[in-house]
């Protein structure tokens, strides 16, 4: 265990590293912060940090920059989130309350991201697997033709045309619509086959059960289709800031952008609404060793339906990042929430 002073004195080398990108001397702590002890006291602290793997030499200055262990123990013991200022939440606010739809809330939130962080901005759609079905629409194109829409509870809507064998007029097609919503409005996605599966037996003629097997045969192709999770990167010029911070080149960090699986799974490591953070080496993906991933679940009321964060060099601003990443999310679940 490190004393509370070597704690300090971890923690002014991650914040005079992050803030100056140059590495970090015992003259310059001593000048810049009040530790209370001579430069002396620091060095020999310094030492132990270096022995202990939470700081590293990065050649034959004098200076010292935190290893992923250093930033690992920052993160865990000694940063707090940066709450966010008045005007930086009214901005984030007025932004997207401009949407007007799931993907322009996905694509407004990714802008943010990018912006606020100067990072990689991930933000995955709400997943059909964790939503439950707001409504169904279903309506009469033409004798033989229906369309059939749905309607989940984050907002995102999903429309297939119905070709059925003989005409199927409005009365029958209000009666279907009655019944499918009865079952299925508020209950999860992955719920809906079981919950659907004997409707057709309960329509009187062979005709009108075999339309009702139609659509429920739409409905549930629309379903399997949209399992897919799907994500929306923002910001990766942001990345040519940095180069300095990844070894030889980006190249291997761009290419990691554009595996979504890859990104998929981290992301998928963030609890259900907590906030998940992923240094370095602690990225499986060896494209992404040089990076640290910030994540964290988003939603209506208190059960995570997506995650969203961001991508950058372990050289990054931790507690302003992570509270930016918490703001957002809180304000995309109002929005879902209310819309």
């Amino acid at each position: 265990m490190l004393s509370e002073r070597r704690l300090e004195v971890l923690r002014a080398i991650v914040q005079d590293y992050v803030g100056t990108e140059e590495p970090v001397g015992s003259k310059a702590l001593t000048e810049r912060h009040r530790l209370g002890v001579s430069p002396a006291t620091v060095r020999n602290d310094m030492a132990v940090l270096e022995e202990e793997g939470y700081i590293a030499q990065p050649h034959t200055s004098a200076g010292r920059i935190p290893t992923d262990k250093g930033y690992r123990l920052f993160v865990d013991r000694l940063a707090g989130v940066k709450p966010l200022s008045t005007p930086e939440r009214r901005a984030i606010q007025n932004f997207l309350d401009g949407a007007v739809d799931l993907d322009d809330v996905v694509g407004r939130t990714v802008r943010l991201l990018a912006q606020l962080t100067r990072q990689v901005a991930v933000v995955q759609y709400p997943s059909l697997t964790r939503s439950t079905v707001r409504h169904v629409e279903l309506l009469s194109l033409a004798p033989a033709r229906l369309m059939l829409v749905v309607i989940t509870d984050t907002g995102r809507v999903e429309q297939r045309l119905v070709d059925t064998q003989t005409p199927f007029g409005e009365t029958s097609v209000a009666d279907l619509r009655a019944r499918l919503n009865s079952r299925v409005v508020g209950r999860r996605f992955t719920d809906v086959p079981q919950l659907v599966q004997d409707l057709p037996e309960s329509f009187e003629t062979d005709d009108d059960r075999a339309t009702v097997k139609a659509v429920l045969a739409t409905l549930l192709e629309t379903l399997a289709e949209e399992a897919e999770e799907r994500l929306m990167i923002g910001g990766t010029a942001n990345l040519t800031r940095f180069g300095h911070d990844f070894p030889l080149t980006i190249r291997p960090v761009l290419e990691a952008l554009e595996e979504h699986v890859v990104l998929l799974k981290l992301l998928g490591e963030a609890s259900e609404s907590g906030m998940a953070v992923r240094i370095g080496h602690e990225n499986a993906y060896e494209g992404l060793n040089s990076t640290s991933v910030v994540s964290v679940g988003y939603g209506s009321g208190g059960e995570a339906v997506a995650k969203l964060g961001v991508v950058g060099p372990t050289r990054m601003d931790y507690p302003g990042t992570m509270g930016a990443v918490r703001a957002v999310a809180r304000y995309v679940g109002q929005i879902l929430a209310e819309s």
